[in-house]
């Protein structure tokens, strides 16, 4: 026994992978009856890493390590049965470890900075809200995008304290913003699935901005659709209602590419719906795709719900949409991502 329920077995002369399948295999099945204990039955699983010497690693230390990359694998893509090691899923665990450790050093070093894409109106391209998207800045000034370190938001302590960075960097610029008397948009900030692990995220983003004296109309959450099929997504709609309750307004996020239920858009606490720009890139070429972006499009009002559409590019998306009744969009044909300076002049200039 390794510790809590985790245990190593090593299997003496194998010659074969096909040997070593067949016990693991018959080691998974040893779980299939149900065990007894204080007169309940309780039904078990397991997920089995399995590595070979010497073909996967030359001494013991490097095979249990193998066989625990097998054993994260195959855990992080659907748990049960077992999964043999091979040299792309270490590969795939160093790439892992290099990200986790960039998003620490991104943390440590403070170099998270907040860049804004705007939100228009399409019949006059008047700004009407900002995106917040997370970025973050080297020594030489170099501006990366959050794909660098998309594992990080798969870890609770990383994801929190980069989303506590980027939101106190958002409402510093929102108070002085407010500060210099500006008509000031709402701001939307994603949030990562893992942020709400510990059912507190309602309770901390509002005292965040209680903090910066910020109206709370101002602030919005942009979850995405998959959000609300995790485990712990019952405080992921508590969390939701208290920000509801309280004034601030909750996105979906690319609508329509996960499993979509209108029955959501009933029970929960959704105030906006974003169209993925995949939708959009394709809506001009694929009438299924333009039947979709125009039934999302029609719920809106019948709803009481907002729509944006995404990665406007071109003329042609623009007036497609238009014409389709979608009156708010965002897009490199209205804007790329400007960093709080930039927006600032925007706000300034009454775009």
């Amino acid at each position: 026994r390794l510790g809590g329920d985790e245990f190593a077995i090593v299997v003496n002369g194998i010659e074969t992978q096909g040997e070593l399948e067949k016990i693991a295999v018959d080691v998974s099945r040893l779980l299939e009856a149900p065990i007894t204990y204080a007169g309940n039955l309780i039904n078990g699983s397991m997920s089995i890493g399995c590595a070979i010497y010497p073909r996967d690693a030359k001494d013991s230390a490097n095979l249990m390590k193998c066989a625990d990359t097998a054993l994260n694998d195959l855990k992080a893509t659907g748990r049960g049965g077992f999964r043999m090691f091979n040299q792309q899923m270490q590969v795939a665990a160093q790439n892992i470890a290099i990200q986790l450790n960039d998003a620490r050093h991104i943390i440590r070093d403070d170099l998270i900075v907040p860049f804004y894409q705007p939100k228009v109106r399409l019949a006059d391209a008047k700004v009407v809200g900002f995106e917040a998207l997370l970025r973050w800045q080297t020594v030489d000034q170099h501006i990366h995008s959050p794909c660098n370190i998309e594992q990080a938001f798969q870890d609770y302590i990383l994801a929190t304290k980069i989303s506590d960075a980027m939101q106190n960097k958002v409402f510093k610029n929102i108070a002085a913003w407010i500060a210099q008397g500006l008509d000031v948009v709402p701001v939307s900030i994603n949030a990562a699935p893992v942020e709400f692990l510990k059912d507190n995220y309602a309770e901390r983003l509002l005292h965040r901005l209680n903090a910066y004296n910020i109206p709370h109309h101002l602030v919005e959450i942009e979850i995405t659709e998959h959000i609300l099929d995790d485990r712990g997504s019952d405080y992921v709609i508590r969390a939701l209602n208290l920000l509801k309750q309280q004034g601030v307004k909750i996105s979906l996020d690319d609508f329509g590419t996960g499993h979509s239920s209108l029955t959501r858009l009933r029970d929960y606490p959704v105030d906006c719906l974003k169209i993925d720009c995949d939708f959009i890139r394709q809506m001009n070429d694929d009438e299924a795709i333009l039947a979709i972006v125009q039934a999302i499009i029609a719920l809106g009002p019948k709803l009481s719900l907002d729509i944006v559409a995404e990665g406007i590019e071109n003329t042609e998306q623009l007036e497609l949409l238009k014409s389709s009744g979608c009156s708010i969009g965002q897009g490199y044909l209205f804007s790329r991502a400007v960093n709080a300076e930039q927006a600032t002049e925007m706000l300034q200039a009454g775009i």
